[in-house]
C-alpha cells in the first residue's frame, strides 16, 4: 500500500513538471510577441511628418510670385503734366517771331543728350508745322502772347497813315522789311503792309517786293482773326479796307509833300517812276 502509494505521487509530481514548462514557453512567446509587435508599430509615426515638412514649405513660395507686380506702378509718375510756364497755358495761342501765330499744344519734358528738358509744343496749322521751344528760351527767341484789342487798333491806324519809303537800294529796303516783319511786333508789321500795298491804279508790285507784302500781310492778319475772334478772310477785308483810306502815291502834289515830311523826318517819298527803277536794278 505504502509503494502503491509512493507511485501514484510520484506520478503527480512529474506531471506537474511536465505542465510547468508548457506554461512558461506559453508566458514567454506572448511577452516576446508583444515586444516584436510594439517595434514594428513604433516606426509608422517616425514616417507621417514627412508630408506635413512638404506641406508647410509650399506656402513659403508664394510671397515670391506676389512681389513681381509690385515693381509696375511706379512707371506713370514719371511722367509730369504740366500746364503753365513762363506766364504760358496749353492751348494758348501766342506769337512766334519767325513763323506768327501758333497754338500751344501740351508742356512735355524729354529727356536729349542725357538732360532732361521742358519744351512748349507748339503747333503752326496753317504752315502745318509743329516747333518744340524749350520754356526756358523763350525770352530769347521772343515769344509772346497775342496783342491786346488796343495794340490791334493801333495796327489797324497805322494802316491809314502815308507810305514811307527811304531812298535807299532795294536789297536794302528788303532786309528792314524782313526785319519788321519777323520782329514779331504788329504795329512794325503794318507799317510793311502799308509800304508794300499797291492800289489798282498804281504800278504792279515786282516779284520779291509782292512776296514781301504777302508774308506782313498774311502775319498781320492771322493775329487780328485769333484776337477778335474772326476769319482771316474777314482780318484782310478789314486791313484792305483801311488800306483804301490812305493817301496813296501818285500824283505830283501829292509827291512833293511826301519829299517836305520825309526830309524832316530824316526820310525820303519816292515817286513811282524813281521806286520803279529801283526794283528793276533789283530784279
Amino acid at each position: 500500500m505504502k509503494d502503491a502509494k509512493r507511485a501514484a505521487a510520484a506520478k503527480s509530481s512529474k506531471n506537474k513538471r511536465s505542465l510547468m514548462p508548457d506554461k512558461t514557453a506559453k508566458t514567454a512567446a506572448k511577452a516576446t510577441a508583444a515586444k516584436t509587435g510594439a517595434a514594428k508599430v513604433a516606426p509608422k509615426p517616425a514616417a507621417t511628418p514627412k508630408p506635413a515638412a512638404h506641406k508647410a514649405a509650399a506656402p513659403a513660395a508664394a510671397p515670391k510670385v506676389a512681389a513681381k507686380p509690385a515693381a509696375a506702378p511706379p512707371r506713370p509718375e514719371e511722367k509730369k503734366v504740366v500746364t503753365q510756364r513762363q506766364g504760358f497755358k496749353a492751348n494758348e495761342f501766342v506769337v512766334y517771331p519767325a513763323h506768327g501765330v501758333g497754338q500751344i499744344l501740351a508742356i512735355e519734358e524729354q529727356e536729349i543728350a542725357g538732360a532732361k528738358l521742358e519744351l512748349f509744343v507748339i503747333n503752326f496749322m496753317k504752315d502745318k508745322m509743329t516747333l518744340r521751344v524749350p520754356t526756358a528760351k523763350v525770352a530769347n527767341v521772343g515769344m509772346r502772347k497775342l496783342s491786346d484789342p488796343a495794340l490791334v487798333k493801333k495796327a489797324l491806324e497805322t494802316l491809314k497813315g502815308r507810305a514811307r519809303v527811304k531812298r535807299t537800294m532795294w536789297s536794302r529796303r528788303a532786309q528792314e522789311y524782313e526785319a519788321k516783319i519777323n520782329s514779331g511786333d504788329i504795329v512794325a508789321i503794318a507799317e510793311v503792309v502799308r509800304d508794300l500795298y499797291r492800289s489798282e491804279s498804281q504800278p504792279e508790285q515786282s516779284y520779291s517786293e509782292r512776296q514781301l507784302y504777302e508774308a506782313a500781310l498774311d502775319r498781320l492778319s492771322r493775329e487780328i482773326a485769333v484776337v477778335q475772334h474772326s476769319t482771316e478772310t474777314e482780318a484782310i477785308k478789314e486791313i484792305e479796307g483801311q488800306l483804301a483810306k490812305s493817301p496813296r502815291r501818285g500824283a505830283k502834289a501829292e509827291n512833293a509833300e511826301g519829299d517836305a515830311e520825309g526830309d524832316a523826318d530824316g526820310e525820303d517819298m519816292d515817286s513811282d517812276g524813281d521806286d520803279n527803277a529801283v526794283e528793276d536794278e533789283a530784279a
